[in-house]
């Protein structure tokens, strides 16, 4: 596959037209998305958000488009559109530099407190063992495979499922989610940088990577997911802040969410 210069489309994602970035010259069918300006309330973006491919791809398309992401600066991501058509443009892109801004703990801590404080004390149970009190993020886990393989593995998996590609001006997984103004978490968090740091400090400790979002889905491969309950129990409470409704809606309590985490190469994610 010969070595090519991005295409004009794919050059406006970047503010200085994708200069010096390479990417095979075989893509499907597709064109950029811009932010719709009355969903945003911010007027016209000085550029589109990301491109999306017309028709879904193959677990191996996503493969080919990750392992030249160092070369294009684009991260892949397949596009569940089960809810609402993503070319509709209802993304709100922020300037991936304000995440070095924002922790993981720091985001943790300011959830847990202000969650806590609207939960009458006998809600406090699901929090067992931690309460009240926010224990603050998990140890890191141990790589069991190379992420991205995993990422890879969960790609193929998932691309069953018939989903377009997306493709985002990013530096890794994580950022990708500021940078196309991703609002899947609006219900919980309204500003996404957050999220988005959240998410980068997983990559660091659980090999973690984005591999595919929904207008309020989230799905993670996981490379070193925690091995034992004890420690996916501290990950719970992290998975806790960042999506209440994982555990609440789903197993009722950070206890019986743990076990459904361990040892897990997948987390997904939803808000209601």
């Amino acid at each position: 596959m010969s070595d090519h210069r991005l295409p004009r489309e794919l050059g406006a994602l970047f503010a200085d037209g994708g200069r010096g970035r390479r990417l095979p010259v075989a893509l499907p069918p597709g064109d950029v998305v811009w932010p719709d300006p009355g969903y945003t309330g911010q007027g016209d973006a000085p550029r589109p958000a990301f491109w999306m491919s017309e028709e879904p791809v193959s677990g191996a398309d996503w493969t080919l488009l990750r392992e030249w992401h160092p070369h294009s600066g684009l991260w892949p991501l397949l596009l569940d559109e089960s809810a609402q058509p993503w070319a509709v443009g209802q993304v709100v892109p922020d300037d991936p530099r304000q995440i070095d801004h924002f922790t993981a703990e720091g985001f943790m801590a300011e959830v847990w407190q202000e969650w806590v404080m609207q939960m009458p004390p006998d809600a406090l149970d699901e929090l067992e063992p931690f309460g009240a009190i926010c224990p603050g993020p998990a140890a890191p886990g141990v790589l069991k495979a190379v992420p991205g393989a995993v990422a890879d593995w969960l790609a193929g998996e998932l691309a069953t499922r018939g989903m377009p590609l997306g493709l985002v001006a990013a530096d890794r997984s994580s950022d990708a989610l500021a940078v196309m103004g991703w609002q899947g978490a609006l219900h919980h968090n309204e500003w996404m940088v957050p999220m988005a740091a959240v998410v980068r400090s997983w990559e660091d400790r659980f090999g973690a990577r984005v591999v595919s979002v929904g207008f309020n889905t989230l799905e993670l491969s996981v490379a070193a997911p925690p091995g034992d309950f004890e420690h996916a129990l501290h990950v719970a409470a992290e998975h806790w802040a960042f999506c209440p409704d994982n555990v609440v809606q789903g197993p009722g309590d950070l206890q019986g969410y743990a076990a459904q985490i361990t040892g897990g190469h997948v987390w997904s994610f939803w808000w209601d």
